[in-house]
């Protein structure tokens, strides 16, 4: 299969839409005979604790928020076949690469970065790499793609403190933070993805908090997080 010759400009996918993404183009290789998916099966797909990084917890309206983001770019269509609809990627020519190409961008939308090897490793049951030099080949091929092709679409991240090789990262989120400076004895801010985690997390603890004071209120207890209390500081 040819990639398109030229492509226009990438879409700069959020999150979500990378996570829908990245599970449709996984499970049309892992589970072939219940693919295009329903909108059920992507979800649990989306949300699965394994090969996630990181974890999600996607409800339906996300997810087709998501699909329909996704079907105007021409990266997913759907089909009407049966009592369900049924959605499938288009990856490979939305995007304009190989198929080598497209399985390791896959793989990097669904775990994150990852060394040449780990994706090696990840990705067997995609498509059968020869060798950890076929996919720094590859990956290097991604890195320079040339501005008429859309630009690069992956970039090699500096050393981590300890790390014997270095990972990679897809740009199909947008630019990677802190990508060119010096790892070592420095201090990194988070990607795209961490942050959201985080806001996310930060998200879930106040309702948590909530939570627990409505408990309290009920049994008439003293609330363990009153939500005037100041926050501790170590010093």
């Amino acid at each position: 299969m040819n990639p398109v010759a030229e492509s226009p400009p990438l879409p700069v996918l959020t999150a979500i839409e990378a996570r829908v993404l990245g599970t449709l183009m996984e499970k049309a290789r892992t589970v072939p005979d219940s693919y295009p998916l329903t909108l059920s099966v992507l979800l649990a797909g989306c949300n699965q604790k394994t090969s996630r990084e990181p974890l999600m917890n996607l409800d339906e309206a996300q997810v087709l928020t998501a699909l329909d983001n996704l079907k105007s770019r021409d990266l997913v269509r759907e089909s009407s076949g049966g009592r369900a609809a049924r959605f499938s990627h288009n990856f490979q020519r939305g995007i304009g690469v190989y198929e080598q190409a497209a399985v390791l961008l896959g793989m990097l939308l669904l775990r994150g970065p990852q060394t040449a090897g780990e994706l090696r490793l990840n990705t067997e049951r995609w498509y059968p790499f020869a060798d950890i030099s076929s996919v720094d080949g590859f990956l290097d091929e991604l890195q320079e793609r040339s501005a008429e092709k859309g630009g690069p679409l992956v970039v090699k991240l500096p050393r981590a403190p300890g790390a014997r090789e270095q990972r990679w990262a897809h740009l199909l989120c947008g630019p990677v933070a802190d990508v060119g400076h010096p790892v070592d004895g420095a201090r990194h801010a988070p990607d795209g993805s961490l942050a959201q985690r985080v806001a996310q997390l930060e998200g879930e603890v106040v309702m948590l908090r909530k939570t627990i004071a409505s408990l309290c209120a009920e049994l008439g207890v003293a609330d363990p997080f009153p939500a005037d209390a100041a926050p501790e500081r170590s010093l």
